[in-house]
């Protein structure tokens, strides 16, 4: 967010980049709502919940030795990924360089926007909900009915793609992009950069992700053959 608006109050707050700041205001208020539900601003910082991914990479041979995980925890996990927010942000410089008014594709856009982000938030409901009672369940009884029994989330919008969330996500840092296009008339332009490696980062988290629930659920594997990963119809 404060990367944006900084670009657009240097643009002189134009039609046009308070209307893209706005949506990455709104993108921003999501994850920090997410972000916070999850532990992420308890105090002090460590007390919070970590991604149960990063404690499976810790045991990969590469990183043994207490060195290399902390060089990869500060040049990936630190600095790389918060680089990359600055990078899928850049389409914003490309929106300065053409007239600051707001025409019929911006709207388009923006509608679209706002439209994956609803998806992202509802499927990050879905899932919260469903591992909050599947927690709760657990301990109020000892056992799980059959929805819950199998370990992950896999109704509502999850039944239909296996990562709604990520899926909604990389959309809407696509449509983003789109926002330069429409400024400038140029398809292709070197603000593309942030929004492909987001995807690839996406790709390699999914791997990761999928690697651990098929070993972990029984039924994920079968989960996996019949529900797409992101766009419904493509497997």
């Amino acid at each position: 967010m404060i990367y944006v608006w900084i670009m657009a109050i240097a643009a002189g707050l134009t039609p046009r980049t308070v209307l893209v700041a706005s949506l990455v205001t709104a993108w921003g208020v999501r994850l920090t709502f997410n972000f916070a539900r999850r532990g992420g601003y308890s105090w002090p910082p460590w007390a919070g919940e970590e991604d149960y991914r990063w404690a499976i990479v810790r045991k990969e041979p590469m990183f043994a030795s207490r060195w290399a995980w902390s060089a990869f925890n500060l040049f990936f996990i630190s600095l790389y990924q918060m680089g990359l927010v600055l990078l899928f942000t850049l389409p914003m410089l490309m929106c300065i360089e053409g007239p600051g008014s707001i025409i019929g594709w911006d709207l388009v856009l923006a509608a679209l926007f706002l439209i994956a982000l609803v998806i992202e938030t509802m499927a990050d409901q879905q899932q919260w909900e469903y591992q909050q009672e599947k927690i709760r369940l657990k301990a109020s009884s000892g056992t799980l009915p059959d929805r819950f029994a199998k370990g992950f989330v896999h109704h509502g919008l999850w039944g239909i793609v296996r990562h709604p969330n990520y899926t909604a996500e990389q959309a809407q840092w696509i449509l983003f992009f789109g926002f330069s296009i429409v400024a400038t008339g140029r398809w292709i332009n070197w603000s593309l950069t942030g929004a492909i490696l987001l995807i690839l980062l996406f790709r390699g988290s999914v791997d990761l992700g999928e690697k651990i629930s098929t070993g972990k659920y029984p039924d994920y594997a079968e989960h996996k053959r019949k529900v797409p990963c992101f766009i419904p119809g493509i497997k």
